[in-house]
């Protein structure tokens, strides 16, 4: 056997052809991470502080606010630290921690998504009992799967992942610790694993998209259906938020997933957006438009 030097660190490259542009990068990225820490961190203190804002949409709100603020703190203080001071090194731990939080609240984000649109079909559609269906009970168990389920799937990616023997280069080129550019520096067949993982990451998306399209097909016919022009309205407000964010989470999977052929050039940019912009995005899309969480953040200022 040759004799090699087992890698207790990796380098990450960042984000590449951004030369000259680091501070510019450093302001930009500096400035969604505090909006996406203030943004999320006023969104749960609002909704735990106001009493009208315990029910089941905004709890499954407050899980995704706690998803954004683990989001974006997985990757983006190390790219700070890397444009600002050209930190690039990180820990073999280090490493197994962003592949690890980065499925695991990915996957978390994915599930809440679709447990909120089951919440939507439930109000919607089934008025009367909602209150029944959707009691305190089952939305604690609805949660904690969310997290559960989050859990199992990101621990076999990750002990997949490193059970890998790493014993060459240790340069990754990339701004994050990813599966696909760590176990390329495995000195092993990686077949296994990147079969799991592209299995895996498509299907849990893909399974959640369904459910989601087909909720909202359920609330589409119910709202026709409804008499009152003034009840559409109000139905379909509660239901447009939800909708944007959907679009944000699963436009960019269905871009690098879909187009195979172009995931070198689009995936850069697409991971960035996910990492840092659509946390940011959230909490501003479910205050624009919500005005029983504007009422919150008045009377948190009053």
């Amino acid at each position: 056997m040759p004799n090699h030097t087992v890698i207790l660190e990796f380098i990450l490259l960042g984000i590449p052809h951004t030369e000259g542009l680091q501070n510019i990068l450093f302001a930009v990225f500096l400035f969604f991470y505090l909006f996406t820490l203030v943004g999320n961190l006023l969104i749960l203190t609002a909704i735990i502080c106001d009493a009208r804002l315990h029910t089941p949409m905004y709890w499954f709100l407050c899980n995704l606010s706690v998803v954004d603020l683990g989001f974006s703190s997985i990757s983006t203080p190390k790219l700070l630290a890397n444009l600002w001071v050209g930190s690039r090194t990180i820990s073999l731990g280090g490493c197994m921690c962003q592949v690890f939080f980065y499925h695991f609240l990915g996957s978390t984000e994915c599930l809440l998504y679709t447990v909120m649109a089951y919440d939507r079909y439930a109000a919607i559609c089934h008025p009367l009992r909602y209150t029944v269906i959707m009691n305190r009970k089952v939305c604690a168990l609805l949660a904690a799967g969310t997290w559960f389920a989050s859990t199992f799937h990101a621990t076999i990616l990750t002990s997949l992942t490193f059970t890998l023997p790493y014993c060459g280069s240790n340069v990754v080129d990339y701004f994050l610790c990813d599966i696909f550019p760590v176990v390329k520096l495995a000195c092993a067949d990686t077949y296994i694993i990147e079969t799991v993982s592209f299995t895996d990451i498509g299907m849990v998306p893909m399974a959640c998209f369904l459910l989601i399209f087909m909720s909202y097909i359920r609330i589409a016919i119910s709202v026709l259906r409804m008499r009152s022009a003034e009840s559409r309205r109000k139905a379909a407000s509660t239901c447009v938020s939800h909708l944007t964010v959907v679009c944000f989470f699963f436009g960019p999977c269905a871009l690098l997933y879909t187009q195979p052929s172009l995931s070198d050039v689009l995936a850069t940019p697409i991971q960035i957006f996910c990492n840092v912009v659509t946390p940011m995005l959230n909490p501003t899309i479910y205050t624009l438009r919500n005005k029983e969480v504007q009422a919150a953040f008045r009377k948190l200022k009053g």
